[in-house]
């Protein structure tokens, strides 16, 4: 269903088309990196876009090139309480509330991940495989116009847990509670990965609420 959708809906797309084939591959000409930091570089390109009628358009983009993410809305089951954290975002250029997250090692796999990002952070760690169920709220990517970073975003729940051992990067300060759902959804979460998990949460939260009711 899901692809015979995107094929319908791709067509009408591309009747709108100013003459670029976007079922095309698009071809790299030139890369250069323009600057390079201790976790993303950003890269200048040359780029090529075919065209309907067989010839290429140029177009020049940067691109910030950054490791893959995990973004986690953490769940006590038992307490009904998420882990909220707090820490400086030089973006928004102020301490700002968010959820456990981290970049991705090599091959390691999402979900190992955001445990492993979890205990490292906030030292919280589940008390064995049968006490934490893992949902998968989705990819996303930051912001495509710029960066190819993609979070993975979960919502982990714990019926029983442990505290470990925080352990921080020399550069990372990060302060972490356990807030009631009000709280979460008062506080003014600005992330928008973070925001999504807060959504996806509360749908869950709804639907559990209706099912109690019937």
């Amino acid at each position: 269903m899901t692809e015979r959708i995107r094929q319908e809906v791709n067509k009408r797309l591309q009747d709108s088309s100013d003459g670029v084939d976007m079922e095309a591959p698009v071809r790299v000409v030139s890369s250069e990196t323009v600057y390079r930091g201790a976790i993303f570089h950003i890269d200048d390109r040359e780029l090529a876009l075919a065209k309907t009628d067989g010839g290429e358009v140029s177009v020049r983009r940067q691109i910030l090139v950054h490791p893959q993410a995990v973004v986690m809305l953490v769940h006590d089951e038992v307490q009904d309480k998420y882990l909220l954290e707090r820490e400086y975002r030089v973006g928004p250029d102020k301490f700002t509330y968010g959820f456990p997250a981290g970049l991705m090692e090599d091959g390691e796999k999402p979900e190992i991940s955001a445990l492993r990002e979890l205990q490292e952070e906030t030292g919280v760690t589940p008390k064995d495989r049968h006490s934490v169920r893992i949902e998968r709220v989705g990819d996303f990517y930051s912001s495509g116009g710029m960066t190819n970073e993609l979070a993975h975003i979960f919502v982990i729940h714990l019926a029983d847990w442990k505290q470990e051992p925080r352990h921080f990067d020399k550069d990372e300060h990060v302060q972490s509670t356990w807030v009631t759902w009000e709280e979460l959804t008062g506080i003014g979460v600005q992330a928008a990965d973070s925001t999504i998990a807060i959504q996806h949460e509360e749908i869950r939260r709804l639907r559990s609420q209706l099912a109690s009711r019937q």
